[in-house]
């Protein structure tokens, strides 16, 4: 991150992921400087018009506009929403070749500026985009953080707090793998405070395995359910990437379940994919490999092979 302590962002994609993050971003007053980037200069402008007009109710003093790429050498972080929006019935996978044509004509103005910072990648398929980036810039892994399986892992919480009657903030759960059909949950590493997920439902009148997979489900389906409803997602994504964003500008060490390359780790190599990370102003400080079961090993492993063959589909 550069040298002076003015925070800077610059958001490359002003669609409904970008604005609900840039809106996170004024509300938690998380930035000093927002350069919104956008084929479409003229949407760029009109919702960096709309922002300012609401600093003044914020808790600071945000200076937020339109911009182009050579405003990245200066930025901390460089945040990639731009792409085609997942359409009803579509896979997160099929949406792979359009935009990677996307993201080489962005990439290639970034890198010019000489940005040295961090990437944040929310562009899905979100787990193949960071891999993408990766090889496509050049740049270290610390450096680029796919936003993976944050948000799947905040829904499961609230829903395994919504089910106990707990604080969904004294859940400590994860979903691991591809931000995709293939995530899934490592149960056996489920807990409330320090209490086993399993110990928590034998004692929960009406809990049984079953349920817990049932909520697994739910948490697989819901970008669809959503999709289904209201024709996008936007809300909690945004959230989630400003969630990062605060962990890396507080230089936190914060645990989330992020989109990172695996050197070794869970004995996979070569493949972006949503596990729990140490995340701090050098973006990912390491993995942390959970002490995962025989089942969860395998279902890690088919969920990055499922990565690999579409990384090798594309190639």
């Amino acid at each position: 991150m550069k040298g002076n302590d003015r925070r800077k962002i610059v958001l490359v994609g002003t669609g409904m992921v970008g604005m609900s993050y840039a809106y996170a971003l004024l509300n938690q007053n998380l930035c000093d400087e927002l350069v919104l980037i956008d084929i479409n200069r003229k949407r760029a402008e009109g919702e960096a018009m709309d922002l300012n007009h609401g600093v003044a109710f914020s808790g600071g003093n945000m200076e937020i506009y339109a911009g182009g790429y050579e405003d990245c050498r200066e930025a901390d972080l460089v945040v990639l929403t731009a792409g085609l929006p997942q359409k009803e019935g579509q896979s997160r996978l099929d949406l792979l070749k359009e935009n990677r044509k996307v993201f080489q004509s962005i990439l290639e103005p970034v890198l010019q500026s000489g940005f040295s910072g961090i990437f944040l990648v929310a562009t899905n398929p979100v787990d193949i985009m960071a891999k993408m980036v990766y090889e496509l810039s050049g740049f270290p892994p610390e450096k680029i953080i796919g936003t993976g399986t944050a948000l799947d892992t905040a829904r499961l919480r609230y829903l395994l707090g919504e089910k106990f009657m707990i604080d969904p903030r004294n859940m400590h759960a994860y979903v691991m793998g591809e931000h995709g059909d293939s995530e899934f949950v490592p149960w056996s590493q489920a807990m409330m405070a320090t209490k086993p997920i399993y110990d928590l439902c034998g004692e929960t009148e009406g809990c049984h395995l079953q349920e817990l997979l049932e909520i697994e489900e739910e948490v697989r389906m819901a970008a669809y359910k959503i999709i289904e409803a209201k024709k996008a997602t936007y809300y909690g994504i945004g959230m989630a990437m400003a969630r990062i964003t605060r962990a890396i500008y507080g230089n936190e060490h914060s645990v989330l379940s992020v989109s990172a390359l695996l050197q070794g780790e869970y004995g996979e190599e070569d493949v972006f994919i949503g596990v729990p990370c140490v995340v701090n102003r050098e973006g990912i400080c390491r993995v942390v490999e959970l002490n995962l079961g025989g089942e969860e090993k395998e279902r890690l492993h088919l969920s990055c092979e499922t990565l690999r063959k579409t990384a090798e589909e594309l190639k």
